[in-house]
């Protein structure tokens, strides 16, 4: 054979993000000189044949990355689980000269591709034998590459922290609950609100984190006392006394007590209304987690792992041993497969033999580390207070732009502080209110309610103080004995707080443990990977650019989107990979007349050869002259009668809105950690100054003083940007077909 051909299937359940992996898949391919097949139906359509495996082509892809569910269809197949359907398989396979296949689905469909794979000499010398296919195919074909890709909703396979389709759910899930709280508060009711996941809780534990749950019933940590319903009834009437006006309890389908007993929705509901002595409403989600369109992540995730397939599959040897892509710490790997299903199945296991403890391990430090920070936040008061507990006086403060997801991480850090016994103030305001004095004690109470809302309610602004502003901030750090300080925010935020620490030898007062947690929709801040509240900004402008796109269709026509980021081009790039934009302009590459010249052929090739839309994203600050009205200018004039040219800058919209799932738990969980990076200063007596982030799936403490090192200053973003790598694959992505 002169040209390889491989074949992409999806299976089992469908999962948001599927439609990406499948485009990547297919445009990689194509590419790099590969034949590409796909499998329609699953399993069923490789056991038929037929017209259900068909050859693809560049524009087989398009217009589908928003899509849910999965294009080219999923289904069971009984016949495929027979050895018979598996033979059938191998002659469609071999019939299309396909000797490679691309996999995505659960631990299920790995498995039996896995036993196909294993099963493929035989069952070609079968077929050989009984003449259902040529005698030389032996020779040809005497191996099956497989790669696996895991699209599952409940994020349950072991070796990656993320698989496709379960940040979608989450989104679902976390949007329904948000509704159903109003409600609930309205009317100072009960919810039970099940979700999916299996034998697994990471859908159940996250958006009960996510969304200030008061209760969460998970198959990897069952109630650890007989009377469960009892104490969680007396923890709902608890929260109630406190203030609260709502009560929400999220059950997972795997749900069961520590003797093993399932847990179901009745149950919970009956309990509750014998203890509480009112109507409880339940709540089933449903396959309404699986559906609709994907997320940001989902959609970049899909995209990467379809990539990386193709590229192993390309450079390894047929007789290797059959690999899944995997994320892990925020990077594209490979794993072996099977061992990765068979410790998947370890966790099923562990659960059955009700050693929970081993299962939550096998699943992820991040979950137990969000099992425990949910234990804090969801009770009804804090903690009692130790006697002779020592208790220091912790401030939180936002700066800078707003971002969503300010409000969590100031509700996690005032919660968690307060359960230790520590008295947590506010600072109202950013640093402005610092300077005028506007600090304020807060109670368990004071952020009810904070875990869903944009903004910021603390109030924020970009003032940096200097001058006599010091002088100002240290009279207020003094007279409101303030032990320590968590700054929530952006690059003011760090500015300030590198201001504050160069400035401790001329105002005592800021010889005070200080960390800035990172909070900027901008992405833009040294010593992590992601900043809180910039996944938010990214849906937003998905969401945005593909009501675009439909308007765009109708009416043959070209649109510059300009987005926020300053001089930091992350969310262009992301957002143009998430929505498969043509291309991505960013200050980081610059822009030429040379470039733009290109891009004008390259939209009218497009549009001459049938295409109806055209869609460039702009960075805000990617060049001060090429403007976003001046590619437009541009474009117009050069599409002629081909297209036209709109401008769309979406401003403002990036920075508002519920926060993300994703910027709720990752804010509750850096700003946990910051109390207790705090707190251990604080009793041990050290002054430390630092900043906090995710780099390579680690959260990490960064020295104050090596913030002038981390980053260029004039253009304010990190000498160092992980996301550029992907670069080359949104340029791949983008072109109008497979370079010749």
């Amino acid at each position: 054979m002169s040209q390889k051909r491989i074949a992409i299937l999806t299976s089992g359940g469908d999962a948001q993000g599927m439609n990406a992996a499948v485009r990547s898949v297919v445009r990689t391919a194509l590419d790099k000189g590969m034949e590409v097949y796909a499998i329609y139906e699953g399993y069923k359509g490789m056991v038929k044949g037929g017209d259900l495996i068909r050859k693809m082509d560049w524009d087989s892809v398009a217009g589908i990355l928003h899509k849910g569910g999965t294009i080219i269809g999923t289904a069971r197949s009984a016949e495929f689980m027979t050895r018979e359907g598996r033979r059938a398989a191998a002659r469609n396979l071999i019939l299309n000269g396909i000797d490679g296949i691309i996999v995505i689905g659960g631990d299920g469909s790995l498995t039996g591709a896995n036993l196909f794979r294993q099963e493929w000499q035989s069952l070609v010398q079968e077929l050989a034998q009984s003449a259902s296919i040529p005698p030389e195919a032996v020779e040809l074909y005497p191996h099956l590459s497989l790669v696996g890709l895991v699209g599952s909703i409940d994020n349950d396979f072991y070796g990656t922290d993320m698989t496709i389709g379960a940040d979608s759910a989450l989104h679902r899930i976390t949007e329904a609950i948000d509704a159903i709280t109003s409600t609930a508060a309205s009317h100072q009711r009960t919810f039970v609100v099940k979700v999916m996941g299996r034998n697994c809780g990471y859908l159940a534990l996250m958006s009960a984190l996510a969304t200030g749950a008061d209760w969460v019933l998970i198959p990897e940590a069952p109630p650890d006392v007989d009377n469960w319903k009892e104490v969680m009834a007396e923890r709902l009437r608890a929260g109630r006394a406190a203030g609260r006006r709502d009560s929400i309890v999220i059950l997972a389908e795997g749900a069961q007590d520590r003797h093993g007993k399932y847990i179901g929705s009745a149950e919970v509901q009956k309990a509750l209304e014998e203890s509480l002595g009112e109507e409880v409403r339940v709540t089933v989600l449903g396959h309404v987690q699986r559906g609709g369109r994907p997320s940001a992540f989902d959609r970049t995730l899909g995209t990467m792992m379809g990539y990386e397939a193709v590229q192993y599959m390309q450079n390894a040897s047929p007789k290797e041993e059959p690999v899944v892509i995997v994320i892990k710490n925020n990077r594209i790997a490979t794993l072996p497969l099977m061992e990765c299903v068979q410790k998947t199945h370890l966790v099923a296991e562990a659960i059955a033999a009700k050693e929970y403890d081993r299962a939550m391990r096998l699943r992820s430090s991040s979950l137990k580390d969000a099992f425990d920070t949910l234990k804090t936040m969801s009770r009804a008061l804090p903690s009692p207070l130790q006697p002779g507990q020592k208790r220091f006086r912790i401030a939180v403060l936002n700066a800078g732009a707003p971002a969503p997801g300010m409000n969590t991480a100031s509700r996690a850090a005032i919660r968690a502080g307060l359960d230790k016994g520590h008295i947590m103030l506010g600072v109202k305001n950013g640093f402005e209110g610092l300077i005028n004095n506007e600090v304020e004690e807060f109670s368990w109470m004071s952020v009810s309610g904070w875990v869903s809302r944009g903004g910021s309610m603390l109030g924020t602004n970009r003032k940096t103080p200097k001058g006599k502003d010091l002088y100002a901030m240290a009279r207020v750090i003094e007279d409101n004995k303030i032990d320590a300080l968590l700054v929530i925010g952006g690059w003011t935020a760090y500015e300030a707080a590198h201001t504050m620490y160069i400035n401790r030898a001329n105002f005592p007062a800021f010889n005070i443990p200080t960390i800035c947690l990172p909070a900027s929709i901008n992405n833009n801040l040294p010593g992590s990977e992601f900043s809180i509240g910039a996944d938010t900004a990214l849906n937003s402008i998905v969401e945005a650019v593909d009501k675009i796109k439909m308007s765009a269709v109708a009416t043959r026509r070209t649109f510059v989107v300009e987005v926020m980021g300053h001089y930091c081009g992350y969310l262009a790039l992301m957002s143009g990979i998430a929505t498969g934009a043509e291309r991505v302009y960013m200050h980081e590459e610059g822009v030429t007349l040379k470039n733009l010249q290109a891009d004008v052929e390259s939209l009218k090739r497009g549009f001459e050869s049938g295409r109806r839309l055209g869609l460039m994203i702009r960075n805000e600050y990617a060049n001060p002259v090429y403007s976003t009205g001046f590619m437009c200018d541009l474009f117009e004039e050069e599409g002629g009668n081909l297209f036209d040219a709109r401008p769309a800058i979406l401003g403002h919209l990036q920075q508002g809105g519920d926060p993300s799932p994703f910027d709720r738990i990752q804010g509750s969980r850096l700003a946990r950690m910051c109390l207790d990076y705090l707190l251990d200063a604080c009793q041990t007596g050290r002054e430390n100054s630092a900043f906090i982030g995710m780099l390579n799936g680690q959260i990490q403490y960064h020295d104050m003083r090596d913030f002038d090192r981390a980053i260029d200053p004039q253009f304010q973003r990190p000498k160092e940007q992980w996301w550029l790598g992907l670069r080359p694959i949104a340029q791949l992505l983008a072109q109008h077909g497979p370079q010749k």
